[in-house]
């Protein structure tokens, strides 16, 4: 199931599908290695839930709500739904 990468929760973890290609902001993100496939985790979110910090490819990046909104992601389970399997 597609998602947003601004709907993902802190703990939650998803694999990118697709950067909006018509965004420039996809260029920058695309140098820090937010390709489609990359994996990433939401760490946490500011107390007022704008920006999260998302972690990928072993760094730690803050994204604003707008800019996760042009992300779109399949959501992977996490610890404890794998270990309910």
């Amino acid at each position: 199931m597609e998602l947003l990468l601004s709907s993902l929760k802190p703990g939650q973890s998803a694999r990118v599908t697709c950067v909006d290609p018509a965004w420039t902001g996809a260029i920058r993100l695309r140098e820090l290695g937010l390709v489609e496939g990359t994996e990433i985790k939401c760490q946490r979110r500011s107390p007022l839930g704008d920006p999260a910090l998302y972690a990928l490819r072993g760094m730690r990046i803050a994204l604003r709500r707008a800019d996760c909104a042009r992300i779109r992601c399949a959501r992977l389970p996490d610890e404890r739904e794998e270990a309910a399997l």
